[in-house]
């Protein structure tokens, strides 16, 4: 396998034979895309004791040269979940491959050095060395607060993009940079299979 796979639980002590079973089964994803250098597996534990039927959840990111490609799945065991949300990942993987077959041709894609130019050049948007990554602060409890915080890099897209975008990440809302207007918008999951879209005035 050429891609790197953390696992990870929060509130989960997760065993060595699962690491294992989840780096056999991620490495066959791999041929869908080999640009995907990391597969960030997240486990979770439902508590709650209603949820006993999908208490255990599990997140795949896979990041790669492309969009970010995201699925998410809940069963009653973790292997249950890991078979289905590697299932969502597969179709989402797939999709994107065949995108760009018909999209980009044989466009040369972006290099590393370009993309991360802007990052070379400006301080502010690094990483802080004040961010903890081990993951394990105690969370205070009670209902109503901020469990989960996440930034990414805003390119201007048209709507379609952004539809494409959410799509492959498995939400029901997606934060862009509209090239149209230059102001930040969202694109959502209505009834069936109709959208929305909200534009700041």
């Amino acid at each position: 396998m050429n891609a790197d796979v953390v696992v990870k639980g929060r509130n989960v002590e997760v065993p060595d034979h699962f690491r294992i079973y989840v780096s056999e089964k991620l490495a066959r994803l791999e041929r869908f895309d080999p640009t995907i250098f990391l597969f960030d597996v997240e486990l979770q534990h439902e508590r709650n004791r209603r949820q006993m039927k999908s208490c255990q959840r599990v997140e795949i990111t896979a990041r790669g040269k492309g969009p970010v490609v995201r699925a998410e799945a809940a069963a009653d065991s973790f292997y249950a979940a890991f078979e289905s949300v590697t299932a969502k990942l597969e179709s989402r993987l797939r999709r994107t491959k065949d995108r760009r077959k018909v999209s980009y041709g044989d466009k040369t894609p972006v290099s590393v050095a370009e993309a991360t130019a802007e990052l070379a050049q400006d301080d502010s948007l690094g990483i802080s060395p004040d961010v903890s990554l081990n993951g394990y602060e105690q969370e205070p409890e009670g209902p109503g607060r901020i469990v989960r915080t996440k930034e990414h890099r805003a390119d201007p897209m048209t709507v379609d993009d952004a539809l494409y975008e959410m799509e492959l990440v498995g939400h029901d809302f997606y934060l862009f940079h509209d090239k149209e207007t230059d102001k930040p918008s969202v694109v959502y999951r209505r009834h069936a299979f109709d959208y929305g879209l909200l534009r700041l005035g």
